[in-house]
């Protein structure tokens, strides 16, 4: 992921979007329709939690590319990982003049009717890093989340070799990203490392769930050698603290060091991984998230469409289903032979 100075990214954005960025064959998305001045059109984003450290870093990205790309951004609403706030704040953001909205709605199941009356105040609505079970949006910002739990598995089934006890973070299971990581982790260990016993910890996203059930399971099972925690920016910083509090935290010669891979890209874990505490992640694109979402949300706001095809951002929309379209954006695997790369926005981040 090649990291862009703030001059030039502006000047992509504005080239693409005069160009209508279409995306079939050698293109990058269809651009039908006029500008219909979404410089001044207002645009509002809800942003979904502040307890994760991911998440606090993609909110720091948006008002940089709101600036960038020239939008009327209003104040962002925070739904608290609450989908009855997000419900709430949506409706705010309507009555306020929002023309597009940007959204990333933890439980991808309830937001549905939310979506329907946006649809019919014709008011599009881009959804980040995950997407809706029902309910129309214009684009899906996301990367490829079963791909997550395919890395996590490979990484972990070749550092055990293929044999040993592996404990999983669950995220929420009423959030395509939860079923995606957790469908695709557990396929390829029967698959691939069929000689491997994995203990599956729902947590709804919460680290003290993650924490008390790595203490239960270590209490248990004083032999497990692997932990895929599915999401850094909540799951770090617990599970680091129960391993140091049973000496568990030692470096990754030590024959009692469990492998560790997490999903986020954060600083935190970055550091982890140079400590040899924790061995790997899945880079979460928290910049390109915010970038596009706004793109996308000017783009829809001017009229624009899309089709499915590569993009000129190193991803490729997909229709995945009932019309549906998301661009799906790299999210590289980190370990520490990698962990340095400056192109990595965990280590752009504050600089």
């Amino acid at each position: 992921m090649r990291h862009i100075s703030r001059p030039a990214t502006a000047i992509l954005m504005a080239a693409a979007l005069a160009a209508g960025m279409t995306a079939c064959g050698d293109d990058a998305g269809s651009g039908t329709g006029t500008d219909s001045g979404s410089g001044s059109a207002q645009i509002g984003i809800d942003l979904p939690r502040a307890d994760s450290d991911f998440w606090n870093s993609y909110s720091k990205y948006v008002p940089q590319y709101a600036t960038e790309l020239g939008i009327n951004l209003m104040t962002p609403t925070n739904s608290q990982n609450d989908v009855a706030k997000l419900v709430a704040n949506a409706q705010a953001l309507q009555s306020q003049g929002a023309k597009a909205i940007v959204m990333a709605p933890q439980d991808t199941g309830a937001i549905a009717s939310t979506l329907t009356t946006l649809e019919s105040k014709k008011i599009p609505v881009i959804t980040v890093d995950t997407r809706p079970d029902k309910g129309k949006v214009f684009m899906v910002v996301r990367a490829d989340n079963r791909a997550y739990g395919t890395k996590a598995c490979e990484f972990l089934g070749e550092k055990l070799g293929g044999k040993g006890k592996v404990i999983e973070f669950q995220g929420s299971l009423s959030s395509v990203n939860g079923r995606d990581r957790s469908e695709a982790f557990i396929e390829c260990m029967k698959s691939k490392f069929p000689g491997i016993t994995v203990f599956e910890e729902p947590t709804e996203w919460e680290g003290t769930k993650a924490a008390a059930a790595l203490q239960t399971r270590l209490a248990q099972h004083p032999d497990i050698k692997g932990v895929y925690m599915q999401a850094g920016g909540v799951f770090l910083a617990p599970t680091l603290q129960v391993l140091k509090s049973k000496n568990l935290l030692v470096p990754p010669e030590d024959p009692k060091h469990i492998f560790i891979v997490s999903n986020d890209g954060i600083p935190q874990e970055f550091e982890a991984i140079r400590k040899g505490e924790i061995d790997a992640t899945v880079s979460q694109p928290a910049d390109l998230y915010a970038k596009y979402a706004l793109f996308y949300a000017k783009a829809a706001v001017e009229g624009k469409t899309f089709q499915p095809g590569p993009t000129d951002h190193g991803s490729n929309i997909l229709d995945v289903g009932g019309g549906t379209l998301e661009d799906q954006l790299p999210a590289p695997l980190v370990t520490k032979e990698n962990v340095d790369d400056q192109a990595l926005w965990g280590n752009q981040i504050g600089k």
